[in-house]
């Protein structure tokens, strides 16, 4: 081919061309890419993080009946009944806020715990326990104690705050009907009883199925397991049966939860420690 009386060769301009094409498309992968492609085990644990976190916003509010089974080594029980309220704070400089209230059996009626999720500072959590007729604060260099006997502590009751951990991606693996990431994640914050928890996360909907806790020695102290999950307004979904262990102590605590009422008009103002001599 020949322009202005010259010999043109077209492959440098389609060389050009195929080259503006390809780094286009390269763009777009970045830009798209899931958590799968992210650059290093420690991008990758957060860009995981990061997603389960934007999958769960927008709920607003949120309240459920549950039921805790504790089980000692010799597999005796008690059970107690309670109901939990949430409140969705938007602002990602702070955590959301949470309300449990107990009311069976007669020796725990009226116990009511409070917690404000911070990102890096302590925690805000008021128990209030109706046989002293006073509102504790709970102290942060007490959140790994147990949360009203059970297995859980109170570190493990506040809502889940990307900025509270660092992340390590570890592996992919299958977890029961899923294929789950695990993510090594340890805590950022001051005062915790773990120096790190594993946690298995499905690649489909980016729930927790399980999470092992390791104690201040780096031994494994505890494991979560979540299932019987069911999908709410088309986006959010709750697991309704979580099982905490004690390897330690032999020791197990059951939640069992009845269906989540979502957008309810809960005010955050329900939600401040002197409301907490009041419930019923």
């Amino acid at each position: 081919m020949t322009l202005n009386g010259k010999l043109h060769d077209p492959q440098p301009e389609r060389r050009r061309v195929l080259r503006a094409v390809v780094s286009l498309g390269a763009l777009a992968l970045i830009l798209i890419a899931p958590a799968s492609y992210a650059e290093t085990p420690e991008e990758k644990g957060r860009a995981i993080a990061e997603e389960m976190d934007r999958r769960d916003l927008g709920w607003g509010d949120a309240e459920v009946e549950m039921n805790m089974i504790l089980a000692n080594r010799q597999g005796e029980t008690s059970v107690r009944d309670l109901r939990m309220q949430f409140f969705e704070v938007p602002d990602r400089d702070l955590g959301d806020r949470s309300l449990v209230y107990f009311y069976r059996p007669r020796d725990i009626e009226g116990t009511a715990f409070l917690t404000h999720t911070k990102i890096l500072d302590p925690d805000d959590q008021w128990l209030y326990l109706p046989a002293l007729k006073r509102v504790k604060r709970i102290s942060s260099v007490n959140k790994s104690g147990p949360f009203v006997g059970s297995e859980f502590a109170y570190e493990d009751v506040v809502s889940f705050e990307v900025e509270k951990y660092a992340y390590r991606w570890l592996r992919d693996e299958p977890c029961g009907d899923w294929t789950c990431f695990v993510v090594d994640r340890q805590p950022l914050y001051e005062n915790s009883g773990y120096t790190r928890t594993v946690a298995w996360v499905d690649q489909v909907e980016y729930r927790i199925i399980k999470v092992e806790f390791y104690d201040r020695r780096d031994a494994l102290l505890k494991t979560l397991e979540q299932s019987e999950w069911q999908e709410y307004l088309g986006q959010y979904w709750r697991s309704h049966r979580m099982v905490m262990t004690n390897h330690q102590t032999g020791k197990a605590t059951t939640l069992t939860f009845e269906p989540y009422r979502f957008r309810v008009g809960l005010a955050k103002g329900s939600f401040e420690a002197a409301r907490l001599r009041r419930l019923r």
